[in-house]
């Protein structure tokens, strides 16, 4: 059994937000789902969250993600730390819920990106007379605490930025604070710690002396890039890492054949599945789950959120399309709205400025220019004119529009729901249509046209 414990209780300041660190976003998620997203891949684990700040948003933030994840997920159990008082203080509150004889893996919630794989590794390296740590070896190591070897090479102990002498500042091994240890072991030494240091303190970093000192040999491990165990405790850092995600899942698109016109400007908020000669120009956001066909081209500027799109779809620039599902062979846009619940059937087209929400589109049908089309069901083959617009909502209440195949709507029009429109029906352009309309007929409904000769415009008065 491997215990889980996250620490997730800092206020963040620096991030200057009212929401708490561990809920601000990375990749469309919040950074404490990428940790728990890793979490849950390790085997036989139980998951405790320890919040403190915000700490009813961020358990509503792990009831929401248990839910979300299935019955497969491990109960999250969150811990409250009444006082922010160290790392160490903030473990021990762990310290009742921790089953004796297992491991203990420790992890934070504002740094995301370490793989379950390493954090396995690591787990791997603890046994009866061993602690894993994970390190890192940084350019720059200013605000970690410090990895001290002794001649050996033996990890001796972590000494903090603030406690640190001129020589322990140039030592380049930094700690992560991810932490392996068997459960018995830090039963027995977190309750001894003490916050004599520069901080006033608990320090869990000094459960490393403490083993040290117990006979443990410190086993250590390293991730392959620094971004692995990278923290956010800023806006900066959290650009750093957005990026860094955004590389990486450009790069992988890229490796099955996208083409990307500038990987730069490509943001996937989600995951985005991909088949054959699919591409993708700037300024692309796609957003949840997004699957897209063969010969799909996503045109500058759009927006994909949680879509299926078939095969030979273009999606015009400036588009927004959000769980919508296109079966393929459609265009879409420029300038198209396609709003939750739209199925688009194979050929069907959106033009410009065109709302849609709610609405089957059938085979072949058109809704070309300006329109709104909602909470209705259009046949195959029809040809709605610009400025047409369903009147679906009467203030209290949704309705229906059917559209049967073949029909015709003439520009300017508004269906007043709930109407039918029968099959090879036309509606003439400029009517107001309140009731349903019988198969092949013309149903016009306008004011009679009135000339006045004698008319005189109106002028500015001097």
């Amino acid at each position: 059994m491997i215990d889980i414990v996250i620490l997730a209780a800092g206020k963040g300041t620096r991030m200057r937000s009212n929401l708490p660190k561990v809920l601000q976003s990375l990749a469309g998620k919040p950074m404490l789902g990428h940790v728990l997203d890793q979490a849950v891949g390790l085997a036989n684990a139980r998951i405790h969250v320890i919040v403190g700040h915000g700490g009813e948003s961020v358990q509503s933030y792990c009831e929401a993600y248990s839910l979300e994840s299935g019955s497969s997920t491990p109960k999250i159990q969150c811990i409250y730390q009444q006082e922010q008082l160290g790392t160490g203080h903030a473990v021990q509150q762990s310290l009742p819920f921790l089953e004796s004889g297992g491991k203990t893996l420790i992890l934070y919630g504002d740094v995301p990106l370490t793989s379950a794989a390493l954090l396995q590794r690591l787990v791997n390296l603890v046994d009866n007379n061993s602690l894993g740590l994970l390190t890192v070896e940084l350019n720059d190591p200013t605000g970690y605490g410090r990895i001290i070897r002794d001649e050996h090479g033996a990890v001796a102990r972590i000494v903090e930025q603030k406690d640190a002498n001129e020589k322990q500042l140039k030592v380049k091994e930094v700690n992560t604070g991810i932490i392996a240890a068997n459960t018995d072991d830090l039963l027995a030494w977190l309750p001894t710690l003490s916050n004599d240091n520069a901080q006033g303190e608990l320090y869990l970093t000094d459960i490393i002396e403490i083993a040290v000192g117990a006979g443990r040999v410190i086993a250590t491990e390293q991730p392959e890039t620094e971004m692995e165990v990278m923290g956010v405790n800023n806006r900066a850092q959290q650009a750093q890492l957005e990026r860094f995600v955004q590389q990486q899942r450009t790069q992988n698109l890229m490796e099955q054949g996208v083409c990307i016109a500038d990987p730069t400007r490509v943001d996937i908020r989600g995951e985005v599945h991909c088949g054959q000669d699919v591409f993708i120009d700037i300024n692309a956001v796609f957003i949840g789950n997004v699957e897209l066909g063969k010969n799909v081209c996503i045109e500058p500027n759009c927006v994909v959120i949680n879509t299926k799109i078939g095969d030979n779809v273009t999606i015009k620039a400036n588009s927004h399309i959000e769980d919508a599902i296109i079966h393929g062979e459609n265009e879409i846009g420029p300038f198209a709205r396609i709003r939750p619940g739209t199925e688009l059937e194979s050929g069907a087209k959106i033009g410009n400025f065109v709302e849609t929400k709610k609405s089957k589109i059938g085979e072949g049908s058109k809704v070309n220019h300006l329109s709104y089309i909602g909470d209705s069901e259009v046949g195959s083959g029809v040809n709605i004119g610009a400025g047409t617009i369903t009147c679906n909502y009467d203030g209290a209440n949704k309705f229906k529009t059917i559209i049967e195949d073949g029909a015709f709507i003439g520009s300017n029009s508004a269906l007043v729901a709930p109407v039918t429109i029968g099959k090879e029906a036309t509606v003439g352009a400029g009517s107001t249509i309140t009731r349903d309309v019988p198969e092949q007929q013309l149903s016009v409904t306008r004011a009679k046209q009135r000339d006045f000769k004698d008319w005189v415009r109106p002028t500015k008065k001097s």
